[in-house]
């Protein structure tokens, strides 16, 4: 069997949680690749290594001294190092950074060094090899990632190891320089490790253990989701749920990699599986609650639109044609709404009515703001009669006025709009209708 293990920034911020990876990595010897992070924040007020760095650089592009910059960011490593007792030498990789923000080497350079150098540091801890990112994860031209390239050679490469260290969150661009992937890359990083070694399991560390069933700052200790779908995890990352990166998915649900993500700091918990699909039954008829605030609502009102054909289209081809990606479409037989960005839609609110108007000759144009969307989500709803009817009833007795509910035809999901005000107050009264009352 082999392991892919990614850590992420919290799991390796000091050297009392390198400590805690060591003995993760060496208690099953079917982690063979590990994937770090740049160290993150070892308390509250803290700053993460990677945004020092981009301070750091930032001076560095405008000519500014940034001595004592680099020298706080040493000291981060040093920390670790003189903890670990590794007796690393870190002055030649220093003294090529600093030599190379001198030379204008680029954003994305400086901000690959706090994996890179964290990489080095956990490859001499744990006695593995270590292996550049930039030699074997490669960009196109237009900044997508090459894909079969970097396959081919992170293959080729890594079949010789038996065991492994590639830092996350960057690779080479097509002109040679390092380019990294957006934030949370690391997570990408892990995936192709995994696709391109055909890895047994994708292992996610971080602080918690796994997804939970809702945020905890709206429910206290809410229980944790112990199998996921691809599909279920994908609709709850979209309404906000961000344990794992979105673009890290779809490697791995292609090769039909199974991901589980844990807590480096309470490695005994089981975490969350994430599958392609299951056998296995959820305790609850729902899997997750997700949710965003700061939507608007645009309705168009025009008789008989049911029979004007293409009516829809030339909606959605307005909405295109100012840059604007919608969340929902509900309609009626005389009634078409448009849920997007609020923040967006504002910036251009004008010039949308304007060209609805000229589109569609609409008979009204109703607009609302200050609206959340709240996705109920589990594969659960396939097989249970009345669930719509539950959270009627719930946010009912809640209080709470419901603006919309759409329900995929997958019945994978139901999306529930609520004003603002009322988004907590309704995952809540959700929660408890279909969690509390069967703890």
């Amino acid at each position: 069997m082999i392991k892919v293990a990614k850590f992420g920034g919290s799991s390796l911020a000091n050297a009392e949680q390198f400590t805690k990876v060591k003995n993760i990595i060496t208690s099953d010897e079917a982690r063979r690749y590990v994937v770090p992070s740049a160290p993150g924040k070892r308390f509250g007020k803290d700053t993460k290594v990677t945004d020092m760095l981009y301070a750091c650089y930032a001076k560095a592009e405008a000519d500014e001294d940034f001595s004592a910059d680099l020298a706080a960011i040493r000291e981060r490593y040093e920390e670790i190092n003189n903890g670990l007792n590794i007796g690393f030498d870190l002055n030649p990789d220093f003294e090529l950074i600093e030599k190379n923000f001198k030379e204008k080497a680029g954003s994305d350079y400086a901000a690959s060094r706090g994996e890179y150098l964290n990489g080095k540091l956990l490859s001499a801890y744990l006695g593995f090899e270590f292996v550049d990112s930039a030699e074997i994860i490669f960009f196109k031209k237009d900044g997508t990632l090459d894909f079969e390239k970097t396959q081919k050679v992170m293959h080729d490469r890594l079949k010789k190891m038996p065991n492994a260290v590639i830092p996350g969150f960057y690779g080479c661009g097509y002109d040679g320089k390092v380019k990294t992937f957006s934030r949370g890359g690391s997570d990408i990083t892990g995936s192709l490790v995994a696709v391109a070694i055909h890895a047994d399991l994708y292992e996610n560390w971080t602080d918690v253990s796994g997804f939970l069933i809702t945020d905890p700052r709206i429910v206290h200790n809410p229980p944790t989701i112990s199998t996921i779908t691809y599909r279920e995890m994908r609709e709850l990352s979209y309404m906000g749920a961000t344990v794992l990166h979105e673009d890290a998915v779809f490697p791995l649900r292609k090769e039909g990699i199974p991901v589980n993500v844990k807590n480096t700091n309470k490695p005994e918990d089981p975490g969350t599986m994430i599958v392609e699909s299951t056998c296995n039954k959820p305790k609850y008829t729902i899997t997750g609650i997700g949710g965003k605030k700061g939507f608007a609502s645009i309705t168009i009102d025009k008789a008989m639109m049911n029979s004007e054909i293409g009516f829809g289209r030339k909606v959605l081809e307005v909405f295109e044609k100012n840059g604007l990606s919608f969340e929902h479409t509900p309609s009626g037989i005389d009634t078409f709404t448009v849920y997007c960005s609020q923040k967006e839609f504002m910036e251009k609110e004008q010039q949308v009515i304007a060209g609805l108007h000229r589109a569609v000759q609409p008979d009204h144009i109703e607009l609302e703001s200050d609206l959340a969307l709240i996705a109920v989500v589990g594969r659960g709803m396939k097989r249970t009669r009345g669930t719509a009817g539950r959270i009627f009833s719930a946010l009912a007795h809640a209080h709470v006025n419901v603006k919309m509910i759409d329900q995929g035809s997958s019945e994978l999901n139901i999306i529930i709009g609520v004003e603002n005000r009322d988004f907590e107050t309704a995952i809540r009264a959700i929660y408890s209708i279909f969690v509390e009352a069967r703890i």
